[in-house]
């Protein structure tokens, strides 16, 4: 166990080392990963046991879908801290049922007021994008906390003090390093090395800790609990939104790495000025099933909405051959993704045709493109939304530009029939690798999701940096009607394959009649208007391949594509709960009051 000596705040400056495989004094070992579960109360399913176990507390002590969510984030804060946490952002969807409305959050991460085009460059050409990464200039004002206290506000009925005391608890007495925790500890230990409150924190003896051992992080215990106390205004105002932007703007590296950590703009005005946004969400239909998502700055709900548009335009998916099946969702997925890219940027910054890129006519303009007999070519150019013309495009391609990998799902329903899908991230895994000393968390590196230049020169970028901007994010936190009651809700991790995760994930429930933890279990296959399509190997080893690549398909393999969760209501009123079965070392789902 490794015990960080904890100070009166806020002097939080010094910590002690010690690390045993025994549990601490109140500690309880994690309960064991279950990548299903059925029954009634309400139900949550994770990437995480802990952070599982931590929502159906809340669930069972009386409060709601959206009480039980912010405490599963919280919890994911400590023991997923490579992809969760405070210091980052993400998109928080609720359907309320006593209105039958749904709600979203947009809590992305924004740029600082003195960031312009030029944020990524150095005497006129782009930084390394590792460079970028690991640096203050990547970090953006985080929008998690806000999120929460806005969720909480709006349509919660325990205080963010109530819902942050699992999490506080389990920072407190510790939480289990799994093989996951320990290899992505692994993957970044050259860059966390190279700053001392994060070697600190993750890198005990300075190396990865063993599997079996317990974390404990007393410092975001701290933290918590003055979020509790104070409300998020201590986050975004005074002495902790103080040493966030004096860690971004001077980064605490060690000066024997010889790292150049670069800072970053951001200052405490800019936290000062930090606010989410309420918003509409995105809107389709597809078959008996109304598909709502998050309307950008995400590009989920555009993309994911759009190739449904196709799809259905096309004809019946279920009724289509294994390999016609896979040709039409890698297609519709290559056409969604070059109009993605050309379109879709911050609304507040620039213009974004989110209801024409959603429309049945636009849809049936880009429908026409494919072909049972043979594939795309990419990269394929985009169509014009504002001027749809049949198996048209505007001229030039543009390029995917590169995504980082992580960000984490959670699904949460209950009793009463509410439902959130909350996706969440620091972007790239570990972050920027900076850790706000005394402070026990991670701060974001989500702003390299801008394009650091045009993607295609004389083509306008909608996903340039600029002041207070957001970047453009593939997060696709989804729920499902169905004759206005709830169905399902869905989301994954994952960078940009979070987008074709999602939709492979409602056409296998939706049109292909896996139930939904088939559907988050099938093999994966990510097309993003690029020569080859990612494929996991199970993908890779499906009878249909050969027919796919007959049609004119590539394929890359790459080890996993995501790591979804999702809750389903049955027609009895009971609710599944689903997570993976071994994307990620397993997700975990579970219920109130199990059925079987």
């Amino acid at each position: 166990m490794r015990a960080l000596t904890r100070l009166a705040p806020p002097l939080l400056l010094t910590t002690a080392l010690v690390w045993s495989t025994a549990l601490p004094a109140g500690a309880a070992a994690p309960p064991p990963k279950v990548p299903e579960a059925v029954g009634w109360g309400g139900a949550v399913a994770t990437v995480d046991a802990d952070a599982t176990a931590a929502g159906i507390e809340v669930l069972r002590k009386g409060g709601n879908a959206v009480d039980a969510a912010v405490a599963a984030a919280a919890a994911l804060g400590v023991t997923e801290p490579y992809s969760s946490g405070i210091g980052g952002g993400g998109y928080f969807v609720y359907y309320d049922h006593a209105t039958g409305r749904v709600h979203t959050i947009d809590g992305r991460e924004t740029a600082g007021r003195s960031a312009d085009s030029g944020l990524f460059l150095e005497d006129g050409k782009p930084l390394a994008f590792a460079d970028a990464v690991t640096s203050g200039l990547s970090v953006g004002v985080p929008g998690t906390p806000a999120t929460w206290d806005a969720a909480l506000r709006q349509w919660g009925t325990r205080s963010l003090a109530q819902t942050l005391e699992p999490a506080e608890r389990i920072a407190d007495h510790g939480f289990v390093v799994d093989a996951t925790f320990r290899g992505q500890t692994a993957d970044n230990q050259a860059r966390f090395k190279d700053f001392p409150a994060t070697a600190e924190l993750y890198l005990p003896d300075g190396k990865p800790p063993e599997v079996g051992t317990v974390l404990r992080n007393p410092d975001l215990a701290a933290t918590y609990r003055l979020l509790a106390k104070d409300g998020v205004k201590a986050f975004y105002q005074g002495q902790l939104a103080q040493d966030l932007v004096n860690t971004v703007q001077h980064p605490p590296v060690d000066p024997a790495s010889g790292r150049n950590a670069r800072p970053g703009r951001i200052d405490t005005a800019d936290l000062a000025a930090y606010r989410v946004r309420d918003q509409a969400p995105t809107h389709v239909s597809h078959g008996a099933y109304d598909v709502y998502s998050m309307a950008p700055s995400s590009s989920g709900g555009t993309t994911v909405g759009e190739a449904l548009n196709i799809l259905e335009d096309g004809g019946d998916v279920s009724t289509y051959s294994g390999t016609q099946y896979y040709h039409h969702f890698l297609e519709a997925s290559r056409i969604a993704f070059a109009d993605r890219n050309r379109w879709v940027g911050d609304p507040a910054a620039v213009d974004v045709p989110t209801r024409q890129l959603l429309s049945e006519r636009y849809a049936a303009s880009r429908a026409c493109l494919i072909s049972p007999d043979h594939a795309l070519t990419s990269p394929l150019a985009p169509g014009d939304p504002h001027h749809p013309a049949d198996c048209a495009d505007t001229g030039q391609a543009v390029a995917e530009p590169y995504e980082g990998p992580n960000t984490t799902h959670l699904t949460v329903a209950d009793r009463w029939g509410n439902i959130v899908s909350y996706t969440l991230t620091i972007e790239q895994t570990g972050g920027s690798g900076i850790t706000v000393p005394g402070r026990g968390f991670l701060l974001n590196n989500e702003l390299t999701d801008f394009d650091f230049t045009r993607l295609a020169p004389g083509v306008p970028d909608p996903n340039l940096p600029g002041p207070g901007k957001r970047p453009r994010s593939s997060m696709s936190p989804t729920v499902v009607l169905r004759d206005g009651e709830p169905f399902l809700a869905t989301g994954s991790p994952g960078g940009a394959t979070i987008i074709t995760t999602t939709l492979q994930v409602l056409l296998g429930r939706l049109d292909r009649g896996l139930s939904l933890e088939q559907a988050i279990a099938a093999p994966r296959a990510s097309q993003r208007n690029t020569a080859a399509t990612q494929a996991e190997p199970a993908f890779l080893a499906l009878p249909e391949r050969a027919g796919l690549e007959a049609l004119g398909h590539a394929f890359g393999p790459v080890a996993e594509i995501g790591a979804a969760t999702g809750v389903e209501r049955l027609p009895d009123g009971r609710w599944v709960a689903a997570a993976e079965p071994v994307r990620r070392g397993g997700g975990a789902a579970a219920v109130v009051r199990p059925a079987r």
